[in-house]
């Protein structure tokens, strides 16, 4: 009896909701329309087991990633689709003090992309990285591919000019076999900064001035960022001419759009660095159809087999 009364007490109260409804429309009285707060827009991971709300591009490639083609080997995750060659990487910086390279090389990294140098978030002036010279120098005589960022806290396309200009000069005389990345963060955990009220245009004119002037030094370059940035301030229509390196720690990478570096780990384990440090993916394109033309190589000197069309 108690079940059938609940079911017949929700049935009357659906029924008089409704002719009241009814009534106060027959009436003209407006009756409160629910709208969507989420309209047009599309759930994305925000990496704490939660979600983001973004309104997404539709001239930024989409990633083509699939969470079942990576699997965990140690500390590293491995990637096992034929779609990309994939390369095992870390970045470090003087926080990770010093480093055995020879090491790292043998426990089977690739490459690193090192950090050249920073500004400061408070007053703004710019710092070579203490280990810079000893990184850079270290894992190339180790055998490692190297690649180089900076540590931006600009807040106009001048003083992104003006890292860009201060990373060249630092890296005269270095071969690198990597792009140089641009790296802007916000470092609010550290209380008021100065690129607190910094918006995302501004950020992307910064990115678009710093990778300007490097490529016109004949390098490739590239942006980093994490999740939030790339979503919320990043304008990436804008910086599709770039290469893109995502912060993303995970099982597997789940950032919506295309890019060419995932960065898996900030805690990772590697023989010949004492702590912690970030992990790194980089997919190369294996191309799609054989050819008659020699076979390209990649960064790594490698030459990259096509894969086989069947007829």
């Amino acid at each position: 009896m108690k079940s059938c009364f609940a079911t017949n007490k929700k049935f009357f109260s659906l029924v008089t909701a409704f002719t009241l409804a009814s009534c106060l429309c027959a009436c003209g009285v407006e009756t409160e329309t629910y709208v969507d707060p989420h309209a047009g827009m599309v759930s994305v991971s925000d990496g704490r087991g939660g979600e983001m709300w973004v309104t997404l591009y539709d001239d930024v490639p989409a990633s083509s990633f699939v969470d079942d083609q990576f699997y965990p080997d140690g500390t590293y995750i491995e990637y096992s689709g034929t779609q990309y060659k994939a390369r095992r990487g870390i970045d470090v910086s003087e926080h990770q003090g010093t480093i055995d390279w020879q090491k790292v090389h043998d426990d089977g990294v690739d490459y690193a992309i090192i950090r050249v140098g920073y500004r400061g978030y408070s007053e703004g002036k710019l710092f070579e990285d203490a280990c810079f010279k000893t990184n850079i120098e270290g894992a190339k005589a180790a055998g490692l591919k190297v690649g180089v960022y900076f540590f931006s806290q600009a807040i106009d396309t001048l003083e992104a000019t003006e890292e860009a200009e201060f990373l060249l000069n630092s890296v005269k005389g270095y071969n690198l076999d990597l792009p140089i990345y641009f790296d802007w963060e916000r470092v609010g955990e550290v209380g008021q900064t100065r690129v607190d009220d910094v918006d995302g245009t501004t950020i992307t004119d910064c990115a678009l001035a710093f990778c300007g002037t490097v490529e016109t030094a004949g390098y490739d370059t590239g942006v980093y960022f994490y999740r939030s940035l790339g979503y919320y301030d990043y304008e990436l229509n804008r910086l599709t001419n770039l290469i893109f390196w995502v912060g993303a720690p995970g099982s597997a990478p789940d950032f919506y759009y295309k890019h060419t570096m995932w960065q898996y780990s900030f805690t990772g384990t590697v023989n010949g660095i004492e702590g912690g440090t970030d992990l790194n993916l980089l997919f190369e394109e294996v191309p799609v159809s054989a050819s008659s033309s020699p076979a390209p190589s990649d960064a790594f000197g490698e030459a990259i087999p096509p894969e086989v069309t069947m007829p």
